[in-house]
């Protein structure tokens, strides 16, 4: 395990190797085509999530949505989607081997039925994807799970540590090669579970969100929709966990921004959607919480570097400047007529400001 510190604060900027976003939901049609300069301008390369609808459960898909994505990016950003495949119970593992063989598929989302957004063609059983993740092994593709459980006898703020307890254990013993990224964590016990792994073959992303707030922000004076997102906010203690994870130089924790954009509509309603869009800040979001934990040093591995060697990627070569000004996020993003999406976090003031990348 490296704890080297690799990056400081200088006169007041702090200048990381140029970052990835190991988890990010960029939708289609107009909303991408709105919110994907927010993530260009600060990373390099994101996994982008499937969970499209229809998902994108071929590779077909996996190159049309690639090719719309790259045709949105806005001239002078420098930026690599890397695409994933929704994994249903009749996905064929000839279509990972194809995805895998054409360079096109990065890893494979497991979404538990019904877990979160779009979710209902997701996997039901472990039993109907066997096929699926004995490829996923022997090729050394990463297999990335949205970790909770969907038993309706489950509290919701205990569906993480249940999934882990009755799914993950037993994944993790009858395949054990297989690499393992639990998706967005937000509890101890996900914390936990990842430190007790000495295989190098598992780790966590975790969002700026659960590391800056706990539940009682989703309540503060009133239902707060805007800090509702899947796996929900946790207990304070599960924040500390995360954020002493995030910030101890451990190279199984990195960053992915589950940035997962609603229109307003959508969000402020009766049955509100999960998700929180991060985007406009997610950088200064996660240097705000290092910088909280006197843990400025080992941001730039959480953001630059972790991922990508997990991932077995190059790490990039160019660099991001944060400036240590106060950040105004932008007025709420108008895509059409009709449809807003307002930026996270609001109302809470954070310390740093993206001022330069090169």
């Amino acid at each position: 395990m490296n704890k080297t510190p690799v990056s400081a604060e200088k006169n007041g900027l702090l200048t990381l190797r140029r970052p990835d976003d190991f988890h990010l939901h960029l939708r289609d049609g107009e909303i991408l085509k709105a919110v994907l300069p927010f993530t260009t301008k600060q990373f390099a390369r994101a996994v982008v999530m499937p969970n499209l609808n229809p998902p994108v459960t071929t590779v077909a898909a996996m190159e049309a949505y690639r090719e719309i994505i790259l045709a949105a990016v806005p001239q002078g950003h420098d930026f690599t989607p890397l695409m994933t495949l929704y994994l249903c119970d009749d996905t064929l593992p000839e279509v990972i081997r194809v995805g895998h063989q054409k360079g096109i598929l990065t890893a494979v989302k497991w979404y538990p039925a019904g877990a979160t957004t779009h979710a209902e063609y997701g996997v039901t059983s472990v039993s109907r994807i066997r096929g699926c993740l004995d490829i996923l092994q022997a090729l050394g593709i990463p297999l990335l799970i949205h970790g909770e459980s969907t038993r309706p006898d489950v509290d919701i703020f205990d569906r993480e540590r249940v999934f882990i307890e009755d799914t993950v254990m037993e994944l993790r013993c009858n395949y054990p090669q297989l690499k393992i990224v639990l998706e967005h964590i937000t509890t101890q016990d996900a914390v936990r579970y990842i430190q007790e792994q000495e295989d190098g073959l598992t780790a966590a992303t975790i969002t700026p969100q659960h590391l800056l707030f706990n539940r009682n922000v989703l309540f503060n004076g009133g239902i707060r929709p805007h800090y509702y997102c899947l796996p929900v906010l946790k207990r304070e203690y599960h924040r500390q966990s995360l954020l002493k994870a995030a910030t101890s130089g451990d190279r199984r924790f990195f960053a992915g921004t589950d940035s997962a954009p609603h229109p307003r509509t959508a969000k402020l309603a009766a049955c509100g959607c999960a998700g929180i869009f991060n985007a406009p800040s997610a950088l200064e979001c996660y240097a705000t919480a290092f910088e909280a934990a006197g843990a400025l040093p080992h941001l730039q591995a959480f953001v630059s570097e972790y991922g990508a060697r997990f991932y077995g990627l190059p790490l990039n070569t160019g660099t991001v400047t944060l400036a240590r000004q106060p950040l105004i996020l932008p007025e709420p993003l108008v895509v059409t007529e009709h449809v807003q999406i307002d930026p996270f976090p609001g109302e809470v003031s954070l310390n740093w400001r993206l001022v330069g990348n090169e």
